[in-house]
C-alpha cells in the first residue's frame, strides 16, 4: 500500500482560494527607474508570497509541472512556502532547477508553468515565477552553503564549454552525481548571456554571481578567457586532458544585420556588441567606469527588432540619458515575441513603439555618423513560416526618423569556432550543431550539445532543459559506456 498523502497547509477551500486576486509585484516608480539600472521589480514580501501561495489549487495532475521545461514540482514547493518552510520550498525548487534566482527574474513563465495552471480559467495564473523568486532570494540570504553536501566521486570529467544557461544547468545537474565538472567560459565573467545580455535592471549581476557561487559550493570548477577552438580545441580536451564527456552550450552569438545601406554608419550597433559593452564592461556605470560608447545623454536611440533582446537594449539606452527612445518593429503589439511585462514595464517609462514600421536606409551627417533612420510603414498581410502574419510596405509611407544611435536585435547566428575546429562534429545549413532532442547527444562519441547552439535563439528555461536532458545523458553514457 501506497503512503497516505500528507495533509495540506494550505486552510482554505478551493473556491475560497479563487476568491484571492493575484498578488502585484512592488515594482520601482516608472519615473524613478526610468534614470536607474537598479532593479525594477522589487520582489515579494513573505507575507505577499504566502498569500499568493495560498491560491495555489494544489492539482492532483498539475500541468504547471508538465509544461516546465526543466521539471519544477510547482505544487511541492508552494505547500512548503505556505507551511513557511522557505529553505526546503527552495531545496525542493534545486532538485530540478539549479538556478532559481535566475529563473524566477528572467523565465517567461506565462508560456510554460504558468500559462498552463488552472487558475487561468477563471482569472489570473498563480504568480509561479514571483514565488520561485522569493524562496530563491530567502535561501540566498539564510543558508549555510558549508552545510552542502557533495555526491562521492565517480572518477569521472566532464568539461562544459560555455556558462550560459545551459552550461550552467548541466554542470550542476552533473555534479550533484559525483562527476568532476569544469566549465570553460569565454569572457571573463562567468554568466555567459546571463552575464552580457540582460541588463541589471531585470537581471541584477550579483544574482548571478550568488548563484554561480552556490554551484562552485556544489564542487564545480569554473575557468574563464578560454576560448576553446582556440585556446583549447574539443580534441584536446578529450584526448590530452583526460576529459571523458563535453558539453558544448556556447549559445549563438554572432549578430546578424539587414544588410541594408548604411549600417557602416558610427552609431549603429548590434544588440551583442551594445548589451555586452552596458552589461559587462560597466558602461551602465559611466563615468566610473570610462567605457568607450556614444554619449546617449538628449540623443535619439532606437532599437530595430520586438524581442526580449531589443526591450533590454532600448531600456538600458533609456538610463544611459537618451533623450528620445524608440522601439522600431515591423509587426503589430500582437506579434510581438517580448514578454508582455517587459512591454508594460518599457510604456510606462516612455519608450515610443513605432509598430508596423522597418528601417530601409540609415542615413549619414556626411562625417560617418547616423544621421537618421528612414523608414517605412507596413501592414500585415498573410502568415508567414513562423506562424504570425508577414509585413508587407505600403506604398509611398516614407519618412526620416532622426537618430543618432541605432541598435540592430534582429537575431543571431551561430558562432562558428568550435564547429570548424571539431572533425567528425555534425552542422545543419545554418552552421548549428546537430544533436538529439531528447539526449543532446553530437555525431562524436562523447560530445553532447544543448541550447541556442543547437536550436537557434530561444529562451533561458528552454536552453536550461536542453542542459538537464544532456546532464541525464552524459551521467548515462558515463556509467554504462554506451553511445
Amino acid at each position: 500500500m501506497s503512503a497516505p498523502a500528507k495533509p495540506s497547509p494550505n486552510p482554505l477551500k478551493n473556491r475560497d482560494r479563487m476568491k484571492i486576486p493575484r498578488q502585484h509585484m512592488p515594482e520601482q516608480p516608472a519615473q524613478q527607474r526610468a534614470h536607474r539600472f537598479t532593479e525594477v521589480n522589487l520582489g515579494y514580501s513573505a507575507e505577499l508570497a504566502r498569500q499568493e501561495a495560498l491560491r495555489c489549487l494544489e492539482c492532483a495532475k498539475p500541468t504547471c509541472m508538465d509544461h516546465c521545461p526543466v521539471g519544477v514540482k510547482v505544487r511541492e514547493f508552494v505547500q512548503l512556502l505556505v507551511a513557511g518552510d522557505y529553505l526546503a520550498a527552495a531545496a525542493k525548487i534545486r532538485e530540478d532547477n539549479v538556478l532559481p534566482a535566475i529563473t524566477g527574474r528572467v523565465c517567461p513563465q506565462e508560456d510554460h508553468c504558468e500559462g498552463s495552471c488552472l487558475l487561468c480559467k477563471k482569472g489570473e495564473s498563480l504568480g509561479i515565477g514571483y514565488l520561485e523568486r522569493f524562496v530563491a532570494d530567502y535561501e540566498q540570504q539564510h543558508m549555510d552553503k558549508s552545510a552542502i553536501v557533495k555526491a562521492p566521486p565517480t572518477g569521472k570529467k566532464v568539461a562544459i564549454v560555455g556558462s550560459g544557461p545551459s552550461g550552467l544547468t548541466a554542470a550542476g545537474d552533473l555534479v550533484q552525481k559525483g562527476h568532476q565538472v569544469h566549465v570553460f567560459e569565454a569572457l571573463h565573467e562567468v554568466g555567459g548571456v546571463l552575464v552580457y545580455g540582460i541588463p541589471e535592471f531585470r537581471l541584477p549581476k550579483q544574482i548571478i554571481r550568488e548563484q554561480v557561487d552556490y554551484m562552485r559550493a556544489m564542487g564545480v570548477e569554473f575557468e574563464t578567457n578560454v576560448v576553446v577552438g582556440r585556446t583549447v580545441t574539443i580534441n584536446e580536451l578529450m584526448e590530452e586532458e583526460g576529459y571523458d564527456a563535453v558539453f558544448i552550450g556556447t549559445g549563438a552569438g554572432l549578430p546578424q544585420f539587414m544588410n541594408i545601406p548604411g549600417e557602416h554608419l558610427n552609431g549603429v550597433y548590434s544588440a551583442n556588441e551594445f548589451l555586452t559593452r552596458i552589461n559587462l564592461m560597466h558602461a551602465y556605470k559611466f563615468p566610473r567606469y570610462d567605457e568607450p560608447m556614444v554619449d546617449f545623454r538628449g540623443k535619439n536611440v532606437a532599437v530595430i527588432g520586438g524581442g526580449n533582446t531589443a526591450l533590454d537594449a532600448i531600456r538600458s539606452a533609456l538610463r544611459l540619458g537618451a533623450g528620445k527612445a524608440y522601439v522600431i518593429y515591423r509587426r503589430s503589439d500582437a506579434e510581438m515575441p517580448a514578454r508582455a511585462e517587459e512591454v508594460k514595464h518599457a510604456k510606462e517609462e516612455g519608450i515610443d513603439f513605432q509598430m508596423l514600421t522597418a528601417p530601409i536606409e540609415f542615413l549619414s551627417d556626411g562625417n560617418g555618423w547616423l544621421n537618421a533612420a528612414r523608414c517605412v510603414r507596413m501592414e500585415l498581410g498573410e502568415p508567414d513560416a513562423s506562424g504570425r502574419r508577414r509585413p508587407v510596405p505600403i506604398t509611398g509611407s516614407e519618412f526620416d526618423l532622426p537618430l543618432s544611435v541605432a541598435v540592430m536585435a534582429i537575431g543571431t547566428s551561430a558562432n562558428p569556432i568550435i564547429q570548424s575546429t571539431t572533425p567528425g562534429l555534425n552542422t545543419d545549413k545554418r552552421g548549428y550543431i546537430q544533436a538529439s532532442e531528447t539526449t543532446q547527444r553530437t555525431s562524436r562519441k562523447g560530445v553532447f550539445a544543448g541550447g541556442d547552439i543547437v536550436t537557434g535563439s530561444a529562451t533561458v528555461i528552454l536552453a536550461m532543459g536542453a542542459g538537464r536532458r544532456a546532464a541525464k545523458s552524459i551521467h548515462e553514457y558515463l556509467t554504462t559506456g554506451e553511445w
